[in-house]
């Protein structure tokens, strides 16, 4: 997954100046983030918000499908950010209003149904990285097959809650569908935080197994891919305990058990996440090629009509 990330300047009036291509800069866009500073005048911000929301509405709505009336445009998403300098009762009130505000000005455009999420968030604790989290889940066309793996392995393992992480942004891509809260995110990330200090004074740069050789299947047949390095972790947190287990060298599975004696169920737990392992590798393995046989039907129907075309005239 390759993800680019552009910075626009919030003082720049880009929908009004003639020497930007809004359109272009629109089309290949998955998401649009608006931050707003919770502590500061909000209204200009909401209101070139509203703008460009508006813009984006009237480009991509589609009254002719009902269902889906808003398909391919960009998901706004909207940071209440700075919040942690305000008191609990002034923080929920400021979200509301902004939330409020937003949504009145869409809805007195006809525009009810637009995609807009609204996050609070703060850099001195995990809610950013939880928002981003949604941010990106929303991008990531696997979605769907990656829940259905977590649930299966939730439901054959007694897990609590999993996480498939990115080690390197501690953003998950994906989680079981069960509900779950801040301080279980926060947990699971506390653990990356501790593997990764960890490898970074005992780990080692990995060598490229020869395709087909000895070491490649015996690395594929121990954690369901060739590139991942196995590990578990379990920690006791009262009744709590945790696992992690690298998938790739990429992602990693963080997983919260409640369980009286985890040792009893370790060799299940592990015979599972090696399965799920291999899972999510097929899963992102599959979705290339499926693009790459949809793209060769369309050309070659698209050469059969220019052949069609040829013979009649």
């Amino acid at each position: 997954m390759d993800f680019q990330v552009w910075d626009i300047p919030a003082g720049v009036s880009y929908l009004d100046a003639p020497d930007q291509d809004i359109d272009g800069i629109f089309s290949s866009v998955g998401a649009l983030i608006w931050v707003i500073d919770a502590q500061d005048e909000y209204f200009t911000a909401i209101q070139r918000l509203n703008d460009t929301i508006l813009y984006l509405c009237r480009r991509y709505h589609s009254p002719q499908h009902p269902d889906n009336p808003f398909d391919g445009m960009p998901h706004i998403e909207v940071f209440v950010h700075k919040v942690d300098g305000l008191s609990d009762d002034f923080r929920a009130d400021v979200f509301r209003d902004i939330q409020q505000r937003i949504l009145d000005d869409v809805a007195d455009h006809g525009f009810d149904a637009a995609p807009i999420h609204f996050y609070s968030t703060s850099i001195y604790d995990a809610t950013i990285f939880e928002a981003f989290s949604k941010v990106i889940q929303r991008l990531v066309p696997q979605l769907p097959a990656l829940e259905n793996l977590l649930n299966g392995l939730c439901s054959k393992t007694g897990v609590e809650k999993a996480y498939l992480f990115d080690v390197c942004t501690k953003i998950y891509i994906a989680s079981d569908t069960t509900p779950g809260d801040i301080t279980q995110y926060e947990t699971c990330s506390d653990l990356i935080d501790v593997v990764v200090d960890i490898s970074e004074i005992y780990g080692w740069e990995r060598p490229d197994p020869e395709p087909g050789s000895f070491e490649e299947k015996m690395l594929a047949q121990e954690t369901g891919n060739s590139d991942a390095e196995a590990m578990i972790t379990m920690e006791r947190r009262g009744a709590k305990c945790l696992y992690l287990r690298e998938v790739n060298k990429y992602l990693a599975l963080v997983c919260i058990m409640a369980v009286d004696d985890p040792a009893e169920k370790r060799a299940m737990v592990e015979y599972n996440m090696r399965v799920f392992a291999r899972g999510v590798n097929q899963v992102f393995e599959v979705r290339p090629r499926l693009m790459e046989d949809a793209e060769l039907k369309r050309v070659q129907r698209a050469k059969a009509s220019e052949a069609k075309m040829g013979r009649k005239k």
